[in-house]
């Protein structure tokens, strides 16, 4: 498809010299159109690299697109409702510089913009366009303070059972089949009936339950080794039957005598809905607190204004990063993911981030130390068994090779382990001697071991100071600033539904994402503009009555 022409001057029929009186100073479309729509017009050229020069019918134009699909994320309209408000909305024609008569596209053009935007790596670019503003306007800071949290995302997706996904990737695999198989297999008359014009029965009893899925393991596993011995391997080469065998493999295994077992477990990762197989199950938290979901994980960084708002001033803190993840994704392995696609965006690393404690490791602490920048955020206590003694209670000096137990014993060996694979180095600290006839023996060592051992990390030291620094009120004051992150999260979830997906699959996610915090920066943008406007009024108005 090729570029439309495009000017960046209105027409004496454009929707603003029509409307313009509609509109006062300080209305959130004139100031769209004014502060938003200026970066959407500065990133054409990154658009014009998704179309052919002067090939193929004229396209939509992109700007259009992009603008249309930030409005849409700002009121949280679907595709049809958002192509509606351009042919009835005035405030959307006059934000998006729409000329009078200009044609209304079909929803579906949408569905195809985002797609194109994903296959040219060009997901972030509305996100990009605002924060670039933001950063030119002297709202973000390319190198300042942050916090960081993350949130669970559900997928677009029904959660199902065991059996229900093998049953319907089985289905999916079938019905990818049938239209590409020269010849049907005998048992394929058995199988359709079974799996694609059958339904379960949710009311039948458990033992009925585990005999389907012992024969959908039985028929998927059948169907799997027939495609294997086909003429034309390319039959069997759909994404439906490299799903099914993917299923296969999480769900069932062979015994010893090639009888087909069920796994009690699925491994970690496994998919649980074959219409959209990244989505993951994780679950966080313990007991009451535990949360699962099937989905996906969301890093949101925010940016930490150093001006204390006056009374009533909207705040001065924009989102700097979505960075998004599978469920089963750790926020330690989120952080340098967050840290990469600030520096892709103009971003530094922030020099001070406030985090919880699911981001805080010794590795960490020294990289950022090293690096001349702080994570602020409690380290994780050490775990404790059975009420013994932690790591906590030894006071030990890496640097040294010394250690001292809870009864004041002097550690009478120290060992340097280093791991092959990642060369992670450990400290393993004994105390054989000592142990026999201490006074405080059921209180440290274990059932079944002679004496006390102790393992920590070659960094350990400077974890250790931060566990004492977070027991002081000066460390606990300064770390209530990561709080309004929780805030941000809440305001993200309720006001552009961050917590469900919208499409399905990681690469949609993601855009999904990007646009949301695009969306809440405008919105936060905006108000600042309103406010500001309202104060230079306020301001005149008081010079005007002295």
């Amino acid at each position: 498809m090729s570029l439309p022409d495009f000017s960046t001057q209105s027409s004496l029929f454009s929707t603003a010299a029509l409307s313009s009186s509609l509109f006062a100073q300080g209305d959130r479309y004139r100031l769209f159109a004014q502060v938003v729509y200026p970066r959407l017009i500065a990133v054409r050229p990154e658009l014009e690299a998704c179309y052919c020069a002067d090939n193929g019918r004229v396209a939509i134009e992109p700007i259009l697109m992009l603008g249309v699909s930030l409005l849409q994320f700002i009121d949280g309209l679907p595709d049809r409702a958002a192509v509606e408000m351009l042919r009835y909305h005035a405030g959307w024609n006059f934000a998006l510089n729409r000329q009078l008569g200009d044609d209304v596209f079909h929803p579906t053009s949408l569905v195809n913009y985002r797609q194109r935007l994903i296959d040219h790596g060009l997901s972030p670019i509305g996100f990009q366009a605002i924060l670039d503003g933001l950063v030119e306007g002297g709202l973000v800071a390319r190198h300042g303070r942050q916090r960081l949290d993350s949130t669970q995302i559900f997928a677009h997706i029904s959660r199902m059972s065991r059996l229900e996904c093998v049953r319907e990737t089985l289905r999916l695999a079938l019905e990818e089949l049938r239209p590409v198989l020269a010849k049907l297999p005998e048992f394929w008359a058995s199988v359709w009936e079974r799996y694609v014009e059958s339904k379960l029965e949710y009311r039948a009893e458990a033992s009925v339950l585990q005999q389907k899925m012992k024969l959908a393991g039985s028929d998927a596993l059948q169907l799997l080794q027939w495609l294997q011995h086909l003429d034309n391997p390319q039959a069997g080469a759909g994404d439906q039957v490299k799903l099914l065998q993917k299923v296969w493999d999480e769900n069932f295994q062979l015994d010893a005598a090639d009888q087909i077992e069920q796994r009690p477990a699925q491994p970690s990762g496994a998919v649980h809905n074959p219409h959209d197989p990244e989505a993951q199950w994780a679950a966080k938290g313990y007991g009451k607190n535990r949360k699962e979901h099937v989905g996906y994980k969301v890093q949101v960084a925010e940016s930490l204004s150093e001006v204390v708002l006056e009374k009533g001033e909207p705040t001065q803190s924009f989102i700097t990063a979505m960075a998004t993840q599978p469920a089963i994704a750790s926020d330690d392995a989120g952080l340098p993911l967050v840290e990469q696609e600030q520096q892709e965006m103009g971003l530094e690393k922030p020099t001070e981030l406030y985090v919880d404690g699911a981001y805080i490791s010794a590795e960490r602490l020294v990289q950022a130390r090293s690096e001349g920048r702080e994570i602020i955020g409690p380290a994780q206590p050490a775990p404790s068994k059975e009420g013994r003694f932690s790591v906590e209670d030894f006071q030990i000096h890496v640097e040294e090779r010394k250690a001292i137990c809870p009864s004041g014993k002097e550690n009478t060996q120290c060992s340097r382990l280093e791991e092959e694979s990642t060369g992670k180095v450990m400290f393993r600290f004994e105390w054989s001697s000592h142990c026999q006839n201490c006074p405080l023996r059921e209180q440290c060592v274990g059932k079944g071991q002679r004496h006390r051992t102790v393992v920590v990390g070659e960094y350990h030291t400077v974890l250790q100071a931060r566990r004492q620094e977070q027991q002081t009120q000066e460390f606990k004051t300064r770390v209530r600033q990561r709080n309004a992150i929780e805030g941000t999260q809440s305001e993200l979830v309720r006001g552009h539904g961050l917590r469900r997906a919208r499409y399905r699959g990681l690469a949609k996610v993601r855009f999904q994402n990007y646009f949301i915090g695009a969306a809440c920066n405008i919105k936060r943008w905006l108000r600042r503009h309103t406010w500001l406007i309202q104060q230079a009024m306020r301001q005149a108005s008081a010079m005007t009555a002295s």
